[in-house]
Protein backbone atom coordinates (compact mmCIF):
# COMPACT_ATOMS: atom_id res chain seq x y z
CA UNK A 1 0.00 0.00 0.00
CA UNK A 2 1.10 3.60 -0.74
CA UNK A 3 -0.11 6.54 1.27
CA UNK A 4 0.26 9.83 -1.06
CA UNK A 5 -0.47 13.45 0.16
CA UNK A 6 0.21 16.70 -2.01
CA UNK A 7 0.93 19.79 -1.38
CA UNK A 8 2.48 23.07 -2.60
CA UNK A 9 -0.61 24.21 -4.66
CA UNK A 10 -1.42 28.04 -4.37
CA UNK A 11 -2.62 31.59 -5.92
CA UNK A 12 -0.57 33.02 -8.61
CA UNK A 13 -0.59 34.96 -11.58
CA UNK A 14 -0.17 34.75 -15.47
CA UNK A 15 3.65 33.35 -15.45
CA UNK A 16 4.73 32.09 -12.34
CA UNK A 17 5.74 29.07 -10.85
CA UNK A 18 5.26 26.67 -8.13
CA UNK A 19 6.70 23.71 -7.18
CA UNK A 20 3.96 20.75 -6.14
CA UNK A 21 5.70 17.96 -4.29
CA UNK A 22 4.00 14.33 -3.23
CA UNK A 23 5.28 12.89 0.05
CA UNK A 24 4.99 9.04 -0.41
CA UNK A 25 4.82 6.91 2.54
CA UNK A 26 5.17 2.66 1.73
CA UNK A 27 7.62 0.28 1.23
CA UNK A 28 6.59 -0.08 -2.55
CA UNK A 29 7.27 3.89 -3.66
CA UNK A 30 10.60 3.39 -4.92
CA UNK A 31 9.22 1.07 -7.40
CA UNK A 32 5.99 2.88 -8.62
CA UNK A 33 5.73 5.16 -11.06
CA UNK A 34 4.06 8.35 -10.46
CA UNK A 35 1.91 10.74 -12.09
CA UNK A 36 0.57 13.47 -11.84
CA UNK A 37 -3.24 14.23 -12.72
CA UNK A 38 -5.36 17.41 -12.81
CA UNK A 39 -8.98 18.63 -13.13
CA UNK A 40 -10.34 22.05 -13.27
CA UNK A 41 -14.38 23.24 -12.66
CA UNK A 42 -16.31 20.98 -15.36
CA UNK A 43 -13.67 19.03 -16.85
CA UNK A 44 -12.38 15.60 -16.77
CA UNK A 45 -9.61 14.83 -14.79
CA UNK A 46 -6.45 15.05 -17.59
CA UNK A 47 -3.27 13.46 -17.60
CA UNK A 48 -0.27 16.25 -16.78
CA UNK A 49 3.51 13.84 -16.35
CA UNK A 50 4.64 10.50 -15.01
CA UNK A 51 8.12 9.72 -14.29
CA UNK A 52 9.25 6.11 -13.53
CA UNK A 53 10.54 4.74 -10.48
CA UNK A 54 14.26 5.36 -11.37
CA UNK A 55 13.40 8.56 -12.69
CA UNK A 56 14.81 7.46 -16.22
CA UNK A 57 11.29 7.31 -18.23
CA UNK A 58 9.25 10.77 -18.26
CA UNK A 59 5.79 11.34 -20.29
CA UNK A 60 4.30 14.59 -20.61
CA UNK A 61 0.96 15.80 -21.78
CA UNK A 62 1.48 18.48 -24.74
CA UNK A 63 -0.72 20.95 -22.77
CA UNK A 64 2.88 20.85 -20.29
CA UNK A 65 5.38 20.30 -22.45
CA UNK A 66 8.30 22.42 -21.91
CA UNK A 67 6.31 24.22 -19.24
CA UNK A 68 6.32 21.88 -16.59
CA UNK A 69 9.21 19.09 -15.07
CA UNK A 70 8.68 16.22 -13.16
CA UNK A 71 10.57 14.45 -10.96
CA UNK A 72 11.33 12.40 -7.65
CA UNK A 73 13.82 11.52 -5.18
CA UNK A 74 13.51 8.29 -3.81
CA UNK A 75 15.70 8.70 -1.02
CA UNK A 76 12.79 10.99 0.63
CA UNK A 77 9.91 9.64 -0.93
CA UNK A 78 9.09 12.45 -2.71
CA UNK A 79 7.85 13.10 -6.19
CA UNK A 80 7.86 16.88 -7.85
CA UNK A 81 6.23 18.77 -10.34
CA UNK A 82 7.96 21.78 -11.48
CA UNK A 83 5.27 24.23 -13.06
CA UNK A 84 6.68 27.36 -15.05
CA UNK A 85 5.42 29.72 -17.12
CA UNK A 86 1.69 29.24 -15.58
CA UNK A 87 -1.54 29.97 -17.58
CA UNK A 88 -5.31 30.43 -16.47
CA UNK A 89 -5.94 27.12 -18.15
CA UNK A 90 -3.73 25.33 -15.62
CA UNK A 91 -5.93 26.19 -13.11
CA UNK A 92 -7.05 23.04 -11.58
CA UNK A 93 -6.82 20.73 -8.68
CA UNK A 94 -3.38 18.60 -9.25
CA UNK A 95 -3.61 14.64 -7.84
CA UNK A 96 -0.77 12.94 -7.20
CA UNK A 97 -1.04 9.20 -8.20
CA UNK A 98 0.80 6.26 -8.12
CA UNK A 99 1.14 2.71 -10.19
CA UNK A 100 2.34 -1.07 -9.83
CA UNK A 101 3.58 -0.72 -13.44
CA UNK A 102 6.88 0.35 -14.43
CA UNK A 103 5.22 2.64 -17.68
CA UNK A 104 5.02 6.24 -17.58
CA UNK A 105 0.96 5.57 -18.58
CA UNK A 106 -1.00 9.09 -19.25
CA UNK A 107 -4.53 6.97 -18.46
CA UNK A 108 -5.40 7.26 -15.15
CA UNK A 109 -7.34 4.05 -14.36
CA UNK A 110 -3.81 2.41 -14.58
CA UNK A 111 -2.56 4.24 -11.75
CA UNK A 112 -3.51 2.47 -8.37
CA UNK A 113 -2.78 4.98 -5.71
CA UNK A 114 -4.27 8.48 -5.19
CA UNK A 115 -3.54 11.51 -3.01
CA UNK A 116 -6.48 14.09 -1.68
CA UNK A 117 -5.52 17.17 -4.26
CA UNK A 118 -4.32 20.32 -4.11
CA UNK A 119 -5.67 23.07 -5.29
CA UNK A 120 -3.70 25.10 -8.28
CA UNK A 121 -5.17 28.53 -9.43
CA UNK A 122 -3.56 30.96 -11.81
CA UNK A 123 -4.80 34.68 -12.12
CA UNK A 124 -5.72 36.12 -15.42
Amino acid sequence: QVQLVESGGGLVQTGGSLRLSCAASGRTFSRNTMGWFRQAPGKEREFVAAVSWSGESTNYADSVKGRFTISRDNTKNTMYLQMNSLKPEDTAIYYCAARLGGGVASISILYHYWGQGTQVTVSS
